[in-house]
């Protein structure tokens, strides 16, 4: 629902987000209050110990305290407890309980300093008990009080009292008017300061330079834009993803129409291009994922790799690579060396070099499938992170290609300070003066499946028969013209329901008016869902069936937002208008609509058994196209999946099963010459 309006100001949190908190607060309270009532009632008429009669005051004057307190939560709980998410009205009183409630910390944190004061006289002859449960209900008040201070400072938006006023004058307000005009440009700025230093704070461990200034003010804008235009509050986005998720598991256990199955059966030429490029990819993919060195080494070897990587950091390292960037102790050098199982002598440049828009790489000799790899490492660091925000879209110009179109900036600019190594630094020069038979192939995954995939299009003319091996590449990257070129060069590997593959601006807008629709039509509590959701993620079961004001609309009316949807969108922005209205030719959306690049190829989980220790797991994978990936799927594995050791896991089973295959018909087929 739109933000608590308290103070004159609004706050991160709804009316009706009081429930849990206050139910737990007034458990706590209620047994805190018995504690207490047992106490008086086991000591009454024996506070003759020195220090006692103001003990037995303390004592009377904390239980009064504890029932106002207790008799305020109830009202409070009871009250958010009301109504939906759309539907504030039964919570109209709420504010009202929210001071009272305020109010009684003023008498709470007194009492609390007289308690502390009392146990920490030297002159209180009382029993040690005693003592102990009003040292235990000083200490419960302070970490009440300071859990209190914390919450209001998570729950405090900056930009409340300019949104409040913005919300207020928003039907009444003629947005023509320069005043208003001024108004609106004032809380723009602000919102895109406020959102600057809430990344240079997370980002406050890295050195800053120009580069880092410009990345932030554009992230700055990016979530500026992208969080403007909804009053929603974080419990409601959990609900709605929540919703999203339940829904989507209902379609999907409904049956497929027989033409939806059938349009996924493919020729025997295209199954066995297939599992060709499934060989590739899992031959490759150990490149990708050794780009991560010492981190993705430890974490798929928890037990042993420490060990592994201490002997090897004691040994004498060759000369014959070229290394840049910082390598303390060998460990990323010696984690590719055993994930890839290579040679010192096969690696022609090494750069662990990694600031913004600049990320590691290797180049190496292959000399199994004949080929010089140009390996891009994923994200890793914050670096990598501001790189992957860069979300802007700029021009790529090629010469003789012209399906020139959009790119992310970020990565472009990633894949830039790779291009410049190696044609400027003369490496590939190098690679292909030692090995000039071998082929090019650039793979990455994740971020440097992204950058792989700019590098691939802006080497491709100066080697025509380069490959690129994009695994789990992000979603928003190339424009359609561009995706269409790579088709002929470039292979996406996706497994399950990846985020990453899925994400780009205009899918980001399309979740966020999901998450709008279906949060403001639920006809349950927000406690209600938030509940039943996390018994559904932790237990599984069946999906609720939530009852929502579009149920027994018609077609066209569902085309149309409804009342409580309007009132969570403080004003519609033009990406959200494209979702559903023909976008205008003379104003094109902020951000364009971008694809994967090349090829791609679906793994999708089709069965699984678990074990005690392990779990068995069986994939299928078919080319897929890039609809498939024009909505992001809510799921637990949607993180998981896009893990370059699930990805590699899933790669490795494919073609452990493709080579059965060929095993299992070569014996048959010698047993029928027999």
């Amino acid at each position: 629902m739109p933000g608590l309006v308290v103070f004159g100001r609004r706050w991160a949190i709804g009316s009706d987000d009081f429930v849990l908190p206050g139910a737990f607060e007034l458990f706590v309270r209620l047994l805190w209050w018995i504690g207490i009532l047992a106490l008086y009632a086991v000591h009454k008429g024996r506070f003759n110990c020195p220090g006692g009669g103001l003990l037995h005051s303390y004592l009377l004057v904390l239980l009064v305290l504890l029932a106002a307190i207790i008799c305020a939560l109830s009202a409070l709980v009871y009250v958010s407890m009301q109504g939906t998410i759309s539907n504030p009205g039964p919570r109209k009183s709420l504010p009202k309980l929210l001071y009272t409630r305020l109010l009684l910390y003023f008498p709470e944190f007194i009492w609390a300093v007289v308690g502390a004061v009392w146990v920490s006289d030297s002159s209180v002859q009382c029993e040690k008990t005693v003592i102990n449960v009003i040292m235990g209900t000083v200490i419960a008040s302070w970490v009440i009080i300071i859990f209190t201070i914390i919450g209001v400072v998570i729950v405090f938006d900056p930009l409340g009292g300019k949104k409040t006023f913005y919300l207020t004058n928003s039907v009444s307000r003629n947005l023509e008017s320069s005043q208003s005009g001024q108004l609106l440009y004032n809380v723009k700025n602000t919102a895109t300061r406020v959102w600057e230093k809430r990344i240079r704070l997370l980002c406050c461990c890295i050195v800053q330079d120009d580069d880092h200034r410009v990345a932030f003010t554009s992230i700055a804008e990016l979530f500026r834009t992208y969080f403007s235009d909804t009053d929603l509050v974080p419990s409601d986005i959990a609900a709605g993803l929540t919703l999203l998720h339940q829904e989507q598991d209902k379609m999907e256990s409904c049956p497929k129409e027989p033409e939806e199955v059938l349009c996924h059966s493919p020729s025997s030429l295209v199954a066995d291009d297939l599992d060709v490029e499934l060989e590739n990819a899992a031959h490759y993919m150990l490149f990708a994922a050794a780009a991560y060195g010492w981190p993705y080494y430890i974490y798929t070897n928890p037990f042993t790799a420490l060990c592994k990587l201490n002997g090897d950091c004691c040994r004498n390292r060759t000369t014959d690579s070229d290394i840049t960037g910082s390598d303390r102790h060998n460990f990323h050098f010696g984690s590719i060396l055993r994930i890839t199982g290579l040679q010192y002598r096969d690696f022609i440049h090494i750069s662990f070099h990694n600031k913004i828009y600049e990320i590691p790489f290797f180049v190496a000799l292959d000399h199994k499938k004949e080929a010089i790899v140009v390996a891009v490492r994923g994200t890793l660091s914050f670096e990598d992170i501001l790189t992957d925000l860069s979300a802007d879209c700029e021009d790529l110009t090629l010469e003789d290609v012209l399906e020139n179109g959009f790119v992310h900036k970020g990565i472009t600019q990633a894949a830039n300070y790779i291009y410049q190594k190696l044609i400027n630094d003369g490496i590939l020069n190098q690679a292909f003066t030692i090995a000039p038979e071998y082929k090019l192939v650039i793979v990455g995954h994740s971020l440097g499946g992204g950058t792989a995939s700019i590098l691939a299009i802006m080497l491709r003319n100066s080697f025509p028969t380069l490959r690129c091996y994009a695994f789990s590449p992000p979603g928003g990257l190339l424009s359609k013209s561009l995706a269409d070129y790579t088709k002929r060069f470039i292979v996406s590997v996706i497994v399950g329901k990846d985020l990453v593959a899925r994400l780009s601006m205009p899918n980001m807008e399309d979740l966020k008016r999901r998450i709008v629709r279906i949060v403001a039509n639920c006809n349950r509590p927000k406690y209600q869902i938030l509940l039943h959701g996390c018994w559904y993620e932790v237990f599984g079961g069946d999906p609720d069936n939530f009852p929502t004001e579009l149920d027994g609309r018609n077609q066209d009316a569902l085309t149309q937002p409804l009342l409580a949807e309007e009132s969570l969108m403080v004003h519609r922005s033009p990406s959200y208008n494209t979702l559903e209205d023909e976008p205008h030719l003379s104003s094109p959306p902020q951000y364009p609509r971008l694809y994967l690049p090349g090829k791609i190829i679906h793994i999708v989980e089709e069965s699984s058994s678990r074990r005690w220790c392990s779990s068995d797991i069986k994939y299928t994978a078919r080319w897929s196209t890039e609809a498939v990936f024009s909505s992001i799927l809510i799921s637990p594995k949607m993180i998981t999946d896009h893990m370059p050791d699930v990805v590699l896991k899933a790669l490795n089973s494919l073609s452990q099963e493709h080579r059965s295959c060929i095993s299992c018909q070569t014996r048959e087929c010698n047993t029928n010459v027999v």
